[in-house]
């Protein structure tokens, strides 16, 4: 049989690219009737960053939102994405907790699993793999595709043929990035049906331009299923709409049989619902051809953007697009998808923000180079690999390996927080954030980030504006204060975002009022606590993060180089070392605190 059949990710994938992953469920439930009656052969509604974002933004429960779903799609299959030994998470879990993630995943609604490594180290898939089959559903192994030095079309042909030996039921091509070209795809394709004895599925973002022809040469080529996103969330950093490719493939020995009428009032539905997440846009979500040189994925494209924006250094996005490649060389060429993509764009951000490459190195980049993540498709630069983890041994075998059953530590750990197993699974995905989400919701206090500023009369009393329009000579911009540094001489720099550019300030207050209620003119300053970091022995960070842990108390003697605080930025840990051997003298910072640049979080006195 010819037909070609469709997959569409407008519930999961599209809006993670688009949109920063901050749909709700509630403006997915009202369309899902229509959805049902389309014929897809499956919707992806769940996985990848879904499940983080739910909890740390929308304050929903991701495990509640797959339920529901379920329900409100009947007759449609419900597929996720799964990061294989990672699961939805980004770090390597036990065994155990992949089985019964898996398992719960499959109870609650996952017919179709899209399983991947982000090294393609199929050591990595096997568990998931497992798990999948013993649950009695699709196992669907995906090829990370991406071009390097190191990679070949045989690579990835013996891959596929590893994946069916596995026990998948089906092989999708991940182009994550958008590097598919028609040639390629047609030439990757042929080599995949004529090896493997399994279906093969294109997934493309369509970034470059490039991923529509490149679908409908995989199609001549003998695929037979294609992921698309609905017109309305679909292109650019996305995917190829569905009502296109429809179009395309109708009348053809390959037509899908669905209808375009049907479909175009889903599009009208996305078009309002994507006005409401309007703030989440970024002007990197259109087409892109540079993905071919930095291979930035779609869904790191929004959020990368957004979490510059959030340091206040978006106008640094280029420099970051031109470093990643050079990162991703230096730890042998990983393709960029998660983590990997995380790993790699943060490292690359911290070495443009810092000035300096790999002067400050993240944990998850460490583990990458000690081997916790699996094997590096090609040689690692051995230089950045002694200054990230000096002379500590690389692990070859598979990580979980070394990974003792971790299930019933985190039962206990989480305690009564824990309504069912599902919330054990999610503390397991994301410890600190599921235990503040948890216990909010047993609070009866969660609520998601607001999707509009705050109207004017609506502030409560005691607060500031920190976003706000400013209309100057009949034009607005929108203003957005990110951060204020400490006093020089008579001024202080104040950090802003103008319709989303970031700018640095100078600003000398000749008169301050109280922010409390009944208060006039306060003569006091408000500003920093900490004081500025400048001495030699002042540990400070390069951007601003969440304190995560605090590793030393006032009276530790630390040498040069010790790890001295944990902090967060961009989804990824970093340690901040101790710049000279001596004593702490103070400790500025406690765990959950936020921390700008140029602020002394420890003292350390030198050594005499």
């Amino acid at each position: 049989m010819s037909r070609v059949y469709i997959t569409d990710t407008s519930l999961r994938d599209a809006h993670q690219s688009l949109l920063a992953t901050r749909m709700r469920t509630a403006d997915m439930l009202p369309v899902c009737p229509k959805l049902d009656r389309v014929g897809y052969w499956s919707l992806e509604v769940w996985g990848g960053a879904t499940f983080d974002s739910c909890i740390r933004f929308l304050k929903e429960d991701p495990w509640d939102r797959l339920k529901q779903l379920r329900r409100a799609l009947p007759n449609t299959r419900l597929q996720m994405l799964l990061r294989g030994q990672n699961l939805v998470g980004y770090r390597h879990y036990s065994d155990d907790v992949v089985r019964a993630f898996v398992a719960r995943a499959a109870e609650n609604g996952i017919d179709v699993f899209r399983i991947f490594d982000a090294l393609n180290d199929t050591r990595n898939l096997r568990t998931a793999v497992n798990a999948v089959r013993a649950a009695g559903k699709h196992a669907q192994g995906a090829i990370a595709y991406t071009t390097s030095p190191v990679h070949s079309i045989e690579q990835f042909v013996a891959m596929a043929r590893e994946l069916e030996e596995m026990g998948c039921q089906s092989i999708a091509i991940k182009d994550m990035a958008g590097l598919l070209t028609p040639r390629s795809s047609e030439t990757l394709v042929r080599a995949l049906v004529r090896s493997v004895g399994v279906p093969i599925q294109v997934h493309s973002h369509a970034t470059a331009g490039l991923a529509e022809m490149c679908q409908f040469k995989a199609v001549e080529a003998g695929c037979r299923h294609i992921d698309t996103a609905i017109s309305s969330l679909s292109g650019g950093t996305s995917h190829p709409a569905t009502e296109s490719m429809v179009a395309a493939l109708r009348d053809t020995e390959w037509d899908t049989g669905l209808d375009l009428a049907l479909l175009q009032e889903i599009g009208f539905y996305f078009y309002e619902s994507r006005r409401k997440y309007h703030h989440f846009e970024s002007e990197f979500t259109g087409l892109d051809t540079r993905v071919q040189v930095n291979q930035v994925p779609g869904g790191m494209t929004s959020n990368l953007v957004q979490q510059l924006r959030d340091q206040g250094a978006l106008q640094k996005i280029n420099a970051v697009l031109e470093e990643i490649p050079r990162v991703r060389a230096d730890l042998g060429y990983p393709p960029l998808v998660t983590p990997t993509s995380q790993i790699v764009g943060t490292q690359a951000v911290i070495n443009v923000l810092n000035g300096e490459r790999y002067k400050i190195v993240t944990n998850e980049t460490k583990l990458y180079l000690e081997g916790r993540y699996g094997r590096a498709p090609g040689p690692v630069n051995e230089v950045v690999r002694k200054m990230a983890i000096g002379d500590r041994s690389v692990i070859e075998c598979r990580p979980a390996d070394l990974i003792e059953p971790e299930m019933e530590r985190l039962r206990t750990q989480v305690g009564d927080l824990a309504q069912s197993e599902e919330d054990v699974l999610t503390f397991a995905m994301f410890p600190d954030l599921a235990r503040e989400f948890l216990e909010a919701r047993r609070a009866g206090r969660l609520v998601p980030e607001p999707l509009e500023p705050v109207k004017p009369g609506q502030r409560p009393q005691g607060t500031v504006p920190t976003e706000f329009n400013v209309t100057v000579h009949g034009e607005t911009y929108h203003i957005q204060i990110r951060g204020t540094g400490h006093r020089t001489q008579e001024k202080r720099p104040f950090y802003l975002t103008v319709d989303g550019m970031p700018e640095e300030v100078m600003m000398e207050s000749l008169q301050e009022v109280s922010a409390e209620p009944g208060a006039g003119v306060a003569a006091a300053h408000r500003g920093s606590k900490r004081p500025r970091a400048s001495k030699q022995g002042d540990v400070t960070t390069s951007m601003p993060a969440t304190i995560v842990e605090v590793l030393v108390r006032v009276g530790d003697v630390v040498r040069a180089g010790d790890p001295v605080i944990v902090t967060e930025a961009m989804k990824m840990e970093t340690e901040l070392q101790a710049p000279i051997a001596g004593a702490v003298a103070a400790v500025h910072v406690a765990k959950g605190d936020s921390v700008n640049p140029d602020e002394a979080l420890i003292e350390i006195q030198p050594a005499a």
